[in-house]
């Protein structure tokens, strides 16, 4: 790939936030008075911070007023400018609550979405919570601009932890409410963060046609009187995010013949650091079109422009780059070099996606180390996954809590109505006693408890709804669990039993030390388990290395700690490379579980493991031994069966089993690798 999206949306993200402060409150147009934004733009930065301070403390001592709580989210807003998150979280964090004690319905979403920004880089999580809550009272005084506004940022958090799906939702709900606006300032990053979000998706027709309607903001803005420069950048930004697909289309050409008219020296003084990104993707069209004319100084000019800048994310993605470049001119030595620097460098500033990167070229090139740097990359890739998981996770808790608690307020509002009616309807018995006397008073009496008893039972039934939906939500998490426990950790924790059982009666030395790695293999594994949240279905530790040296690999170890031969067929040799990782993933499970079983309850001479392609789109595997067999009408299948035919299941695939008692068993599983549709 070449410019990565994260340049683009930090770009990006500095346009729609300057536009969200610069759009201050114009109701309390006094508030001059406390803050003099002409005297403070002509201050250098620690005098404008004694200023704001100064700000700050007078503020202190004034009423709360319409015009104290407008100040208060000034200063925030220029504490955030010069960088000052941490007092800028305590302006807004101030007019917050000011704003609540006032129920001030402009200012109170206003002070959550300041508040929100201070965290956008920190804290994702409590940024996404705030940006919520701002989102839902914008929605109900109609302030349809500023609601797309949050929908934005939410869709921007999600963006970064990978939840793609869910911010196509988010930034399709913002697009929809700001269709009318005027304020294309807000429209264009929408589009281009959509665009952005369906290239991860791999949908890049769609994303092709997000960034032009990004182009048609930039023409409409500038008739709208916006700042040249800023216009003439962002246009840089999204015709390299349309070049982006072009390469990813191998629309090589296309690329080239774009990227060529941004290369100007007015961009060079305007803009060293976009200047250095168009020169380097043009370098990378131009490698992957296979014309290395001045690639390399190309390459080396721009590593040289981000390296004086000191922009270590942009050094990273320059010498991956020319890392692949030393690859296409057969440089082994010097490709792998670079990379190893690239894969250091990503470590360092926690770069995962190019970690995930440079290990993967470093397992294709470096043949000596391939191996390790294959488990680098399935123990990074796991890593990610279960980050990326838990962040989905944690992003859907908000939501639910947030409408939890509003379920909540509106139980408690529905029970304190009734409290006032009921109280009304004392009053008026006690009203009718008088007038009605006797009779007339017990009638209405009953008819109050009546009312009474159905607001309870009301509030009883939604209190059961609630706990049934918490029980399933429990029972789904252990059978989570427990599926990761049995096909992961359980079929490694076998395999360490059956080779300490079978050196536990041997004393030599050579023995011992075997013990002791085993020994630090349980350790390991016990840190696995700390850490068992892997999301299966993600992921792609296979790319790259030879799935069928995987699966050989899995079957040969199994004569260390077995009498059984296991034997790998493979009739007919074809790339595995063009088989979806989902496909490989739910294979290599089966096939390790499968072996488990046959190792436990088998008691087999012989298993052979036999994979054939059909007709090119139909995948079959099967698994079959000579060993002690059951009888499937009787015995139920366990856990680690039930595993085997879910996962098959999931890829709408054919599970079937034979076995008779003493006549073995036979597994099959086909897979339609045209299936599933992305």
């Amino acid at each position: 790939m070449s410019t990565p999206t994260k340049i683009i949306c930090f770009f990006l993200l500095s346009l729609f936030f300057s536009c969200q402060k610069n759009d201050s409150d114009t109701s309390v147009k006094n508030s001059t008075t406390l803050f003099d934004k002409t005297y403070l733009d002509g201050l250098g930065q620690n005098k404008k911070e004694k200023y704001l301070d100064s700000i700050g403390h007078l503020l202190k001592s004034k009423d709360n007023d319409s015009i104290v709580r407008e100040t208060y989210l000034k200063v925030a807003t220029e504490y955030f400018n010069i960088n000052n998150l941490e007092k800028s979280l305590s302006s807004g964090l101030r007019a917050l609550k000011l704003s609540k004690q006032a129920n001030d319905s402009i200012r109170i979403p206003k002070a959550l979405y300041y508040v929100g920004d201070c965290y956008q880089n920190s804290k994702r999580d409590s940024a996404y919570f705030y940006y919520l809550q701002a989102e839902k009272l914008y929605y109900k005084i109609h302030d349809y601009d500023n609601l797309g506004k949050m929908l934005f940022n939410k869709a921007y958090v999600l963006f970064y932890e990978g939840n793609y799906v869910e911010c196509e939702v988010e930034i399709s709900k913002a697009l929809q409410y700001l269709k009318k606006s005027s304020n294309h300032r807000f429209i264009y990053p929408c589009n281009t963060l959509m665009g952005n979000c369906l290239e991860k998706l791999v949908k890049y027709d769609e994303a092709l046609r997000y960034h032009e309607l990004a182009l048609r903001d930039l023409e409409i803005m500038k008739n709208q009187g916006v700042n040249k420069d800023v216009i003439n950048n962002y246009n840089v930004i999204s015709v390299m995010n349309i070049c982006n697909l072009y390469d990813l289309k191998k629309e090589f050409s296309k690329s080239i013949e774009k990227l060529q008219v941004l290369l100007t020296e007015d961009l060079k003084k305007r803009s060293p650091r976009l200047y250095a990104n168009v020169l380097s993707n043009l370098a990378y069209s131009k490698m992957k079109n296979r014309d290395y004319q001045n690639v390399a100084p190309m390459f080396f000019e721009s590593l040289r422009i981000v390296d004086s800048m000191g922009i270590e994310s942009e050094i990273l993605y320059k010498k991956i780059h020319i890392g692949e470049y030393f690859l296409t001119q057969k440089d082994t030595i010097k490709s792998i070099e670079t990379l190893k620097e690239a894969n250091q460098l990503a470590t360092k500033i926690k770069n995962s996606n190019e970690i995930l990167a440079s290990l993967k070229l470093l397992s294709e090139l470096d043949k000596k180390n391939r191996l390790f740097y294959a488990n680098q990359y399935i123990k990074v890739s796991d890593s990610i996954n279960g980050v990326q998981k838990n962040a989905h996770n944690k992003y859907a808790r908000i939501e639910y809590e947030t409408s939890r608690i509003e379920d909540e307020n509106k139980v408690l509002t529905k029970e304190n109505f009734f409290i006032l009616m009921g109280s009304f309807g004392l009053v008026l018995i006690l009203i009718l006693i008088i007038v009605l006397r006797y009779l007339k008073y017990r009638n209405k009496e009953l008819q109050f408890f009546k009312k009474q008893q159905k607001a309870n039972d009301e509030i009883y039934h939604l209190l059961t709804e609630q706990n049934k939906k918490i029980d399933l939500a429990k029972e789904s998490e252990k059978d989570r669990i427990a599926k990761e426990l049995h096909d992961g950790v359980m079929n490694k924790i076998y395999g360490v039993r059956m080779n300490l059982g079978f050196f536990n009666s041997l004393i030599d030395e050579e023995t011992i030390e075997k013990r002791k790695v085993y020994i630090t293999e349980l350790q390991n594994i016990e840190s696995e388990i700390r850490s068992i949240a892997h999301d299966l279905s993600r992921g792609s530790f296979f790319d790259g290395n030879d799935f069928n040296v995987l699966l050989s690999s899995l079957i040969e170890n199994q004569k260390e700690f077995t009498k059984t031969q296991f034997n790998y067929l493979n009739e007919e040799m074809f790339e595995w490379t063009t088989v979806d990782n989902i496909y490989k993933i739910n294979l290599y499970r089966i096939i390790q579980e499968a072996i488990l079983n046959i190792n436990k309850y088998a008691n087999a001479k012989n298993c052979t493991v036999k994979i054939q392609r059909k007709d090119n789109d139909i995948l079959q595997l099967s698994i079959t031994d000579d060993g002690a067999g059951f009888d499937t009408k009787i015995k139920k299948g366990g856990i680690g069966l039930s595993n085997m035919k879910e996962r098959t299941n999931s890829l709408k695939g054919q599970f079937d089993i034979e076995s008779k008692i003493g006549a073995g068993t036979k597994i099959e599983v086909i897979f339609n690798l045209q299936a599933l549709s992305y």
